[in-house]
């Protein structure tokens, strides 16, 4: 009987032979050039927006399956690719994908009949998408944007991060496999050997690319966007948790403590860092600490994680998505595996507060009351619009710090996941695009709408 260590140990031993082969290897929609990536996703869209909504259903249903079925292999290769997140966690997040990424249900068409005829509006594909993803959520997002393309009746041309290029062209075959294998075409989804920022140009200025969707950074989505091309953004968040005096303090702490560490903290919605009215910011953290597995750091060790986890250049990427044990010990201090974030109290300015720092650091900062407290996280968003999250039982409240945030996702009394559909209603979305406006994208995201118009005919009634 094998132990938990040697299963463990078998299992990476295949993710490595898996991620081996994958490096060099072309097929099943990899190639090594950008120009011969779009010609054949073009080739195939060709074939694909012919096929009937039930066909491109029977694709996507084929895409899920193969989603669910390599759950456990594409989270331990993205952890074990990036060095980031958590394997459990990942898991979760593609077995969502699965199960609550619309499909062919989300293209819908609007109809006027009246004395003057029949006007139809209806969803039509773009074409041939260019797609930039990111090594926090690889395979996820890679996965989740190709269902809704599909579904829109397009295919699309990855450029991946190049820090999880194995991980994400697994993603890709999986795609292709699937395709072929509801009767529709090869390379519905194509990505290359070697991505790289010249070959993200290529893709960005290419004749036959006429919308990218960049999932990253804001230097990314900043590119996208002065691409002249169309193009849906989703960049940064530093999104913020507010608690009010009229929250249930105990569930609040839970639920902000479950947000910050799924997955070491690398979504984009999770909570970053706490606005706590000062009533209650005492018992809220009483219960981070005795209940939730949070360690206070002193003063010294909150310079220390800053020369750490921070770099002239931005974030240290050997610590983003890393656990809270770990980001400790880089600092010298050894913990029980129980503790899973790291707590402290500090103003706004804080650099662990101000930064989107994507790893369960949660900084608190007080308010006097709740209207500063709504001041203060408005300023912590920096107006990057994406996502934010309160603990109250004021509706007034509520509302009031609703309109004052104005982002995209607004999550009440839960956890940041159950935005995403985790817990919470609605669908499941890899790419949330604030800055452009599109919000959670869909398969409707990715169509545009074309209006077809019957003059004086097909009014029955």
């Amino acid at each position: 009987m094998l132990n938990e260590e040697a299963v463990q140990s078998i299992v990476r031993e295949v993710v490595a032979k898996l991620q081996l082969s994958d490096e060099t290897e072309t097929g099943k929609g990899i190639f090594t050039d950008m120009n011969e990536a779009i010609a054949a996703a073009k080739k195939a869209q060709a074939v694909l927006r012919r096929m009937s909504m039930d066909q491109r259903e029977k694709i996507i249903s084929a895409i899920r399956q193969k989603t669910l079925a390599n759950a456990e292999t594409l989270a331990r290769m993205g952890v074990d690719e990036t060095g980031m997140g958590n394997v459990g966690h990942k898991i979760l997040k593609h077995r969502l994908v699965a199960e609550k990424t619309p499909g062919t249900e989300d293209i819908q068409t609007v109809a006027w009949s009246g004395d003057r005829g029949l006007t139809l509006v209806e969803m039509g594909p773009f074409g041939v998408i260019g797609a930039i993803t990111p090594c926090t959520n690889p395979s996820e997002t890679i996965l989740c944007n190709s269902i809704g393309m599909i579904a829109g009746g397009n295919t699309v041309v990855f450029n991946p991060h190049p820090a999880a290029i194995r991980t994400s062209n697994f993603a890709v075959r999986l795609i292709n496999e699937a395709s072929i294998e509801a009767g529709g075409p090869e390379n519905v989804a194509c990505s290359l050997v070697k991505p790289t920022l010249q070959s993200s140009e290529v893709m960005m200025k290419h004749k036959d690319i006429p919308l990218i969707v960049a999932t990253g950074g804001p230097g990314v989505v900043t590119a996208v966007l002065s691409s002249g091309r169309r193009g849906i953004g989703a960049g940064a968040g530093n999104p913020p948790a507010l608690v009010d005096e009229t929250a249930d303090i105990r569930k609040a702490a839970e639920d902000i403590v479950n947000g910050c560490t799924f997955d070491n903290n690398l979504p984009c919605i999770a909570e970053k860092e706490v606005v706590a009215v000062d009533s209650i910011a005492d018992e809220l953290m009483h219960y981070m600490l005795t209940e939730q597995g949070c360690y206070l750091a002193s003063k010294e060790e909150q310079e220390r994680l800053i020369q750490t986890v921070l770099t002239p250049k931005g974030l240290n990427r050997k610590c983003v998505g890393r656990s809270a044990k770990v980001l400790l010990g880089m600092i010298g201090v050894d913990v029980p595996d129980s503790i899973r974030c790291i707590i402290f109290e500090g103003e706004k300015e804080h650099p662990l507060i101000a930064t989107e720092l994507m790893m369960p650091i949660l900084g608190i900062v007080r308010a006097k009351d709740f209207d500063d407290a709504v001041e203060k996280a408005v300023w912590l968003e920096h107006g990057n619009r994406h996502s934010a999250h309160i603990h109250s039982k004021n509706v007034d409240n509520i509302t009031k710090y609703a309109k004052a945030i104005d982002t995209a996702i607004l999550v009440k009394n839960g956890p940041s996941y159950a935005a995403i559909g985790f817990g919470g209603e609605g669908f499941c979305t890899f790419t949330i695009a604030s800055r452009t406006g599109e919000g959670l994208t869909s398969a409707a995201t990715f169509t545009k709408r074309r209006r077809c118009v019957m003059s004086d005919s097909l009014c029955i009634r």
